[in-house]
């Protein structure tokens, strides 16, 4: 798991020179996260790792560029807003 995460992170990191490395993965296992949750509530059957890391890699080519202009009202991801950490 923690490879996938790596190259994913890695992936953003790549589209995005606006955010941190740290950020970058906290974006990744956010997304991850709530796809599978999402699926879950859903009542989808679970499909496996190789399924949602095809869903957050389209997700990172899409929205990646843009996620450092993400502004939530949520707690659980206020912390990207802020700019306090070096840049990769």
């Amino acid at each position: 798991m923690e490879d996938r995460f790596k190259r994913l992170t890695d992936q953003l990191l790549s589209i995005n020179s606006n955010i941190t490395a740290s950020q970058a993965r906290t974006w990744v296992e956010n997304l991850w996260e709530d796809f599978e949750t999402t699926r879950a509530k859903g009542g989808w059957s679970y499909k496996g790792q190789d399924a949602t890391e095809k869903i957050v890699v389209k997700w990172i080519e899409q929205y990646g560029p843009f996620l450092h202009k993400y502004t939530s009202t949520k707690e659980k991801f206020s912390h990207l807003n802020q700019d306090d950490e070096l840049k990769h």
